[in-house]
Parts: C-alpha cells; sequence; structure tokens
C-alpha cells in the first residue's frame, strides 16, 4: 500500500486542524478534513481507506453517520473519536461496526496514531491475501493449469466451462493421476467463489474412526483426546469449495450422515447438539465407477443422485498421445524453475520412448518420471537412457502409498551407478555426496548393484 487516503471530521475547526497535523506527520498518510457530517458523505465516492468521524456533530449524530458509511461500504474501517466516556456508548458503536472507539483526552493523538497504525496493518495484510488468490486464479486458469491440446482433454472443457458459469455440484471421475484436484482448482479459483477457501479432503487417507471428526469437527470432550474445539472441513470450508477426493471410500454410516448434510444445509459436530449452517459448493471425486459401487451395495444410491451434479471424466494419458511431449516440456520447465538449472531440450528418441509406454500412473507418473530424467541427464538434452520407467506389478503406480525421502534417493543413486558402471567414486562426486553413504546403502541392501 503506497499512500492511505484518510478522511477526518470535526466541527471544531481548531481541534480538526491539529489532529489533521498530527497524522500527515507520516508521509504515506493523505488526510482530508470535513466539519459536517453531511459534507464527508457527499465525498465518499472518493473511496477514503479510513474514515475517523467525531461522534459530537451537530449536523448528525455519530450513530446515524456511522450507519450511513458502513451503508456506502460495509468493510470501510470506521474510528469514532468522541468526550463521551460511557461504556455502553462505546459498546454500541461497536457493535454496529465501528473499528475503533477514542476518547478525547490527552492521549487522543497517541491512541488515534495506534490505531491507524493497526488498521493499516490489517488492510495491507488484507490486500495481499487478495492479490494471492488472484494468483492463484491465475495459476488455475485453463491455459496455466491444464495442459493438452488433444480431442480428449478438450472434450473436458466445455463442461468444465459449464461447472465454472453455475453452482451445480461436480462429480470427477478418472483414473488416478488424471489430475482431478487441477480441475476442481479450476473450477474453484475461476467461478464466483474463488475468494473464498478452497478445502481438499483426500478421504481415502484419513481412517474410518476419524473421518467424521474430520469432515464435521468435534466439541470439546467428545471423545479422549478432544480437548478443545475443532473445527471440521465443511466449516472450514464455508462460503467457497470443498473437494471430497475418494469419495467413494466412505463407509456406508458416513454416506449416511453425508447425505444428511448435502440435503439439510448444516452439520453437527461430534459431541455437539447445535446445528451448524453451512454454505458450500461440493466437489466431488473417485477413480472408481460409483455406478458398479452402488449395484453392489459399497455406495448409497440416494447419495450418489445428491453429488453426481456435473459429472466430468478425465482421460488417461494413454488416450492423449499428443500430449505426452507437451506434458513432458511444461514439467521440465518447472524442474529448471524449481531447482535453478538449465531448461532440457528432449531428443527424438527420448520423445519416440515416451509415446510408446503406457502410461498406467497417468500425469503424476510422467512428472516423477520427468523429474528423474532431468536430474539423470548431462548436458542440453534429455535422452532415452535418461528416461527409466518403474516396474509395477499389475500395471498400478504407486496406487496412494507414498514413497519415503530415502526411497527416491536410494532409486537416484542406483539408476547412477547402473550408468556410470557401477564407479561409486564417480557418482558420489556426481551427486555430491559421501561416498561411504553409497558403501552403506549397499551393504543394508537398500540398493542393489548390478555386476
Amino acid at each position: 500500500m503506497d499512500v492511505l487516503k484518510i478522511f477526518l471530521v470535526e466541527d471544531d475547526p481548531f481541534y480538526g486542524q491539529l489532529i489533521k497535523h498530527h497524522l500527515s506527520l507520516n508521509p504515506d498518510y493523505d488526510v482530508h478534513l470535513f466539519e459536517s457530517g453531511k459534507e464527508l458523505i457527499k465525498s465518499m465516492y472518493l473511496q477514503p481507506d479510513i474514515v475517523c468521524i467525531d461522534f459530537g456533530l451537530p449536523d448528525i449524530k455519530g450513530d446515524a453517520l456511522l450507519k450511513e458509511i458502513l451503508k456506502q461500504n460495509a468493510s470501510l474501517p470506521v474510528i469514532v473519536i468522541s468526550g463521551q466516556e460511557e461504556i455502553s456508548i462505546a459498546v454500541n458503536l461497536l457493535k454496529a461496526g465501528a473499528r475503533d472507539y477514542i476518547i478525547k483526552d490527552d492521549n487522543t493523538k497517541e491512541n488515534l496514531w495506534k490505531s491507524i497504525l493497526h488498521i493499516k496493518e490489517n488492510l495491507h495484510l488484507k490486500r495481499e491475501v487478495e492479490t494471492l488468490k488472484e494468483e492463484l486464479g491465475k495459476k488455475y486458469s485453463f491455459e496455466n493449469s491444464i495442459i493438452g491440446t488433444s480431442d480428449a482433454i478438450k472434450s473436458t472443457f466445455r463442461l468444465l466451462q459449464k461447472a465454472i458459469d453455475t453452482s451445480i455440484n461436480v462429480s470427477i471421475t478418472g483414473e488416478t493421476g488424471t489430475g482431478k484436484e487441477v480441475y476442481a482448482k479450476a473450477i474453484h479459483y475461476n467461478g464466483a467463489r474463488k475468494k473464498k477457501p478452497f478445502v481438499a479432503v483426500n478421504m481415502g487417507a484419513i481412517p474410518s474412526d476419524l473421518a467424521e471428526s474430520e469432515l464435521f469437527g468435534h466439541e470439546k470432550g467428545a471423545f479422549t483426546g478432544a480437548t478443545g474445539l475443532k473445527k471440521g472441513k465443511f466449516e472450514e470450508a464455508h462460503g467457497g469449495t470443498l473437494f471430497l477426493d475418494e469419495i467413494g471410500e466412505l463407509d456406508l454410516n458416513l454416506q449416511t450422515k453425508l447425505l444428511r448434510v448435502i440435503q439439510e444445509r448444516e452439520i453437527v459436530r461430534v459431541g455437539g447438539n447445535q446445528p451448524i449452517k453451512i454454505d458450500i459448493r461440493l466437489i466431488s471425486a473417485t477413480h472408481k465407477n460409483l455406478t458398479e459401487e452402488v449395484k453392489k451395495g459399497n455406495f448409497r444410491e440416494d447419495l450418489f443422485f445428491r453429488i453426481v451434479g456435473l459429472p466430468i471424466e478425465l482421460p488417461p494419458l494413454r488416450k492423449r498421445d499428443s500430449d505426452v511431449i507437451l506434458l513432458a516440456k511444461f514439467f521440465i520447465e518447472e524442474f529448471a524453475k524449481n531447482n535453478k538449472s538449465k531448461v532440457l531440450k528432449i531428443s527424438n528418441q527420448a520423445q519416440t520412448k515416451l509415446r510408446k509406454h503406457p502410461w498406467p500412473g497417468n500425469v503424476r507418473e510422467l512428472k516423477a518420471i520427468i523429474d528423474l530424467a532431468c536430474v539423470m541427464a548431462d548436458g542440453n538434452d534429455l535422452q532415452a537412457d535418461d528416461i527409466s520407467f518403474y516396474e509395477i506389478s499389475d500395471s498400478r503406480m504407486y496406487s496412494e502409498a507414498e514413497k519415503t525421502l530415502k526411497g527416491y534417493e536410494c532409486e537416484i543413486i542406483s539408476n547412477f551407478l547402473q550408468k556410470y558402471d557401477q564407479n561409486v567414486l564417480l557418482v558420489a562426486d556426481k551427486l555430491d555426496i559421501g561416498k561411504s553413504k553409497i558403501y552403506n546403502l549397499i551393504k543394508s541392501g537398500a540398493i542393489q548393484t548390478k555386476p
């Protein structure tokens, strides 16, 4: 924030000039003095950042003036300066929306200075948050978040736009790693709720006995370990979007409770009895076929029809052949930016190798492989030999398990050992790690050497 525009209304010209002079000592404050409430109201179109009003103006009472100011701009910070020391007056004005109430005495100038400084810091923080949200919106715009020109991916854009233009619930389906959360964020950050929270929950990662508390919150003492009140994800997402990933993992008991919440638009915390109204846009996702789950009795039919809303099915990467190289180049640029390294080109042989792979892990697998290939590559080009595919039984990539940092480290060292003919000293030099560390990993069996 460069300059803070402050409106000050005071019917005593001498006192008003005194306060204006004091505030104007800060070169970042642009102070405008008015002698009547009506004069101030007429100038509100100039959009001040802060308004300081005298409670005892002859033309309009302080509470009426406050009401009129907030009617024009409900979020505008208003400071009331008054000779009235009655606590009830101050309380009523603060309840009516005043940001602060300052008594006219020897400390008025100092207290007003502190109050404005505090409001300025809050305004600065608020604008930083607004800027971050705008940046998030740009990040998750179509052109920045959804990479692809294939017919398969283009077919989802029309549905995505429909989702953005309406408030209907959305269900996103597709194989693991196809980018369901990316689509959910694109819908949120391009829609009417973009300035409100986006809260994502992976239902497959929450133990069933904790899921209810995670979603709906709990009261203090609701169960052993509940030492305080905890808001659930529904409350956190109030006004915004709740993204329930892997919704097909919900047990039937919780499905029943979720159905009631969606129908009634209210939640009750675990251990509580007070209904709490919630306003959320629900986006759900799953890699399962929910219609089949309904037939098997694993998923409630009535809940299915509540959440399905606008269905968007994401194509697997193997059906997006023309997007593979486009995505690979994007991930190479992202890797270079994050690691402050040069952007590699993909050789023709490497492109062919990438196109021939079936991509069981979809876009997530592609990113993991490109990141490792960038580490392995020498020179300016990414070669076919730099690309190593993961051999996973039953053609599934990782499932939902997370590989540890040590696992990635061992994998990278193993690849380098293979590339440099098991030369430990050379690999240690290339990776800038101690040779004893490599020998210890080999000795422990964490790294398998090849003859």
